[in-house]
């Protein structure tokens, strides 16, 4: 591993350190006082709004017109919200060129499966209402929210509605079972996460449901007939083989996919704007995001 790499590594293990201590309550309002010491780009616009019941903003530059990516954060289906994601869905906004619709979707444990799913659902079924074709929409998240995407596109296509250009998944959590070798083999090197606390936060979600329910865990979908799919994780994250599991299942299946593994990257690294490895990322996000649109 680089110097460069370690150092930064320390850095970002120094600030994500403890955030699954404390009670649900405490994590949450941890997450919003950090926020606040992000920096929003001063060329995008941030819009409140009801998304067919549920709470959103939109977030976009003035000459965004490609399309919407309807953006699902990340946070082990029980933390996260648009204010902690605000300043990393402008940066894809701004490198996209679409509109950006994220979701304050409802949370575990109050609100176990399928309120984050349903209230996906309908976000999008909004969007159709308010005249977007679905051809120009690209559902994207990270962590679970990435999984939530997965899970929605499952969803669609089982009942037989239109589904949108494609998805942008970042580490996804495809298995809330855990099965997957990576949980193990990559335990070492992942200051994130941790199996135990991801068992944890699996438990307020799924509840009394069959974990591999593949509205819950979409590795265990069939996945023939899903649109485009990107997916991009790091090489040093436990939930690697959520990725590259998910991949292969979905290649198997006829499904146009591209998956990115970054070498030395960590869950979810591009949250953090300073790396280079982010800058890339993004430009293979919004490439992604044009090519099918436009195809579309």
């Amino acid at each position: 591993m680089s110097l460069r790499n370690t150092l930064i590594k320390k850095l970002i293990a120094f600030l994500m350190s403890g955030w699954a201590e404390g009670t649900i309550t405490e994590q949450r309002a941890r997450q919003e006082k950090l926020s606040k010491y992000t920096r929003l780009p001063v060329d995008v616009q941030y819009h409140p709004v009801d998304a067919g019941g549920v709470e959103a903003e939109w977030i976009e530059r003035s000459e965004s017109n490609l399309g919407v990516i309807l953006y699902l954060h990340g946070g082990a289906y029980a933390l996260g919200s648009i204010t902690g994601h605000r300043e990393w869905i402008a940066r894809l906004a701004q490198a996209t060129r679409m509109r950006c619709l994220a979701l304050n979707y409802r949370l575990a444990p109050e609100h176990p499966f399928p309120a984050a799913l349903d209230d996906v659902a309908a976000s999008y079924h909004w969007l159709l209402s308010q005249g977007v074709d679905p051809s120009h929409i690209i559902l994207a998240g990270d962590s679970a929210g990435g999984g939530l995407a997965l899970s929605t596109l499952v969803r669609l296509r089982d009942a037989g509605e239109q589904l949108p250009a494609g998805a942008v998944c970042l580490s996804p959590w495809t298995d809330l079972a855990l099965t997957g070798a990576s949980n193990h083999r990559k335990a070492k090197v992942d200051f994130i996460l941790n199996r135990d606390t991801l068992q944890k936060y699996a438990s307020y979600y799924v509840v009394q449901h069959n974990v591999a329910n593949p509205w819950i865990s979409p590795l265990y979908a069939d996945l023939t007939g899903l649109p485009p799919l990107l997916i991009q994780a790091g090489s040093d994250e436990i939930l690697l083989d959520d990725a590259t599991r998910f991949a292969e299942k979905a290649r198997a299946a006829g499904v146009n996919i591209s998956l990115e593994i970054w070498d030395e990257m960590f869950h979810v690294f591009q949250l953090f704007s300073f790396l280079p490895e982010t800058k890339q990322a993004i430009s293979q996000i919004a490439a992604f995001a044009s090519q099918h649109c436009r195809n579309s």
